[in-house]
């Protein structure tokens, strides 16, 4: 009779050790926040919304709580990790902002929503659903807004976060709508767009807007961009020291964007 090595012997051993364990464990859904689904007009698209909600919330309560709106905000892009930052950042001991709510804004066709319309035929050509920011700036005003407003608990305060031709959109609406939020987070903006068009533009009222713009480690050009926008909004600017700027030589485009909400979150006035 031949009987099994002591090495077949423990793996087995082991194997039933694992199946006992694993048959008396409990599982339950980890839960973070809601989704719902939101229909956008102007494309005729359904739009995913992802909404992370504090620890403390709880929709019987009056409290109220900022929020914050995150461009590239889908599950498999930047919401999880943006809202691990605020759930850190909230917390009493390090209290760099207070409990806020995100809404992260999943994409369809990012392209599209986050540019305006381009006279570069090079844009058109390489870009071609390109230009349909305002109806996107549009459906996050008058449909988005409204829907975040009248089923959760929120404040009048709004911050937006975007990167790339994300804050490419940031940037256009807060030269062109600046009343939407309070709080502007612009990282890696991609405003070679159109030529840089957007950066020869009037700026609206800035009274009382908390700025932070960042870039990483991603040429001449982009770092030129984010210093060129920075140096425009800072004398128009009634409070100058509310328009932060970091360059972070570590990061590079595709890294940049998590160390750069960390830092916003604690310069960024309350």
């Amino acid at each position: 009779m031949k009987f099994p090595s002591l090495f077949t012997f423990l793996f087995l051993l082991s194997l039933n050790a694992f199946a006992q364990i694993e048959s008396s464990i409990s599982r339950d859904n980890l839960i973070i926040g809601e989704q719902f689904k939101i229909i956008f007009d102007a494309a005729n698209e359904e739009r995913t919304i992802n909404v992370y909600l504090p620890h403390s919330y709880h929709p019987d309560s009056t409290r109220t709580y900022p929020v914050i709106y995150l461009l590239d905000g889908s599950m498999d892009e930047d919401f999880l990790h943006i809202v691990g930052l605020v759930q850190f950042g909230s917390m009493p001991w390090i209290n760099h902002l207070p409990e806020s709510i995100v809404v992260g804004i999943s994409n369809v066709d990012r392209v599209r929503d986050f540019t305006d319309s381009s006279a570069l035929a090079l844009d058109q050509e390489e870009f071609p659903t390109s230009g349909g920011s305002e109806k996107f700036i549009e459906f996050i005003e008058n449909t988005l807004f409204p829907a975040i407003g009248s089923n959760y608990q929120v404040s009048d305060q709004r911050t937006i976060i975007g990167q790339s031709l994300g804050g490419l959109l940031a940037t256009q609406i807060l030269f062109e709508h600046p009343d939407l939020f309070d709080d502007y987070i612009i990282v890696s903006p991609s405003l070679w767009w159109n030529n840089e068009s957007l950066l020869d533009q009037r700026l609206g009222s800035l009274e009382e807007k908390d700025i932070y713009i960042a870039v990483g480690d991603e040429g001449e050009a982009m770092r030129g961009y984010a210093e060129g926008l920075c140096e425009k909004i800072r004398p128009n600017h009634p409070e100058s020291e509310r328009v932060h700027f970091d360059f972070f030589p570590q990061c590079d485009h595709g890294d940049v964007l998590h160390l750069a909400v960390y830092n916003a979150f604690q310069v960024i006035e309350e």
